[in-house]
């Protein structure tokens, strides 16, 4: 079978990523332009802006990278959500107009589905379990008969959001989660705050509240604020996937999303792992955050699998569940 080439588009925030992967499972480009805002978090209409004046010299840039045309294009895929309304309607845009130029077929990719697919291919993962963790998910999740099913989840705002509001709020640097982890490395004292798992979901906008509060009360010092804020947020998600591997049996734990960055949560992570019988596998940082590999990949394991999306059904949808997505090539 001839081998080939899969251009994807990842827009879902505050990255604008282009990424080109073949059918032979190797990534030939990943090229990322990241809007920065000024002030405060994402504004979606800004941040599509951004993505709207880059995506021209992100394409030429990843087509350059991996040393082909777009003519040597087979494909494109793009993230048809979720994410961002007006982010994910950029990138969609720029692929529909790439995919009728090229006259080549268009695959809508779910990008939570993407952060796991990348995770399989470059960590050589079977069947793992999964978790989750960036600005806006937390999910726990495996496949089982057909899907990607959640096993645990945020009820309110994801994990990484809850560090970035508190970072603002402190006056850290964007993104908050590396911040946190810096100084929460040089607090000693675990303050108590709001930790809440019900069954086998989780809510952080009561921690986050707490959090502040603490801030504001001025109490305690900003390094143990930050040790407690991380060590509470942690625990809950290592309680919940501890739960879910021993549930699912599963022999390999992944962890993928920005937030997986962080080594005290990798230390967890690898701990539940060990205790379970299980591999802890950690995907690369450049594959971990949003980026077009992900998708290029995924609309390449999804178009080998009979997946297309005709043109005039590719809107997008903010909301696209992980679990609704069905997962052929994993049959």
């Amino acid at each position: 079978m001839d081998v080939l080439t899969c251009l994807g588009i990842e827009s879902t925030a505050d990255n604008l990523g282009v990424g080109i992967a073949s059918s032979d499972g190797r990534i030939l480009a990943n090229e990322i332009t990241t809007h920065v805002p000024e002030e405060g978090g994402i504004h979606p209409r800004e941040a599509a802006r951004h993505h709207a004046d880059v995506v021209g010299d992100t394409i030429s840039r990843a087509l350059a990278t991996a040393g082909i045309t777009s003519r040597d294009l087979d494909f494109i895929a793009f993230a048809q959500g979720p994410g961002l309304g007006p982010c994910l309607r950029t990138g969609a845009t720029a692929a529909r107009a790439l995919s009728s130029y090229l006259k080549v077929p268009l695959v809508g990719v779910n990008h939570c589905v993407a952060h796991i697919e990348i995770g399989r291919l470059t960590e050589d993962a079977v069947d793992p379990l999964t978790l989750y963790v960036s600005g806006g998910n937390t999910i726990v999740t495996g496949y089982e008969a057909g899907r990607y099913r959640v096993f645990g989840e945020t009820l309110d705002i994801a994990v990484g959001n809850c560090l970035d509001v508190f970072a603002r709020a402190a006056e850290l640097p964007y993104p908050g989660g590396p911040a946190v982890e810096e100084l929460a490395l040089k607090g000693e004292k675990l303050i108590p705050l709001p930790y809440v798992v019900k069954g086998m979901d989780l809510s952080y906008s009561g921690l986050l509240t707490a959090a502040m509060g603490e801030l504001r009360k001025a109490e305690h010092s900003l390094e143990d604020i930050c040790f407690s804020l991380q060590e509470t947020a942690y625990g809950m998600l290592g309680e919940v996937t501890e739960r879910a591997l021993a549930h699912t049996g599963k022999g390999e734990l992944l962890l993928t999303g920005g937030v997986g960055a962080n080594k005290r949560l990798r230390s967890m992570i690898s701990l539940i792992a060990e205790e379970h019988g299980a591999a802890a596998k950690f995907v690369p940082i450049r594959y971990a955050t949003d980026n077009g590999a992900m998708i290029a990949w995924t609309g390449v394991v999804a178009y080998m699998s009979g997946v297309r999306t005709p043109v005039e059904s590719s809107f997008i949808d903010s909301r696209w569940r992980l679990d609704e997505v069905e997962v052929p090539w994993r049959s």
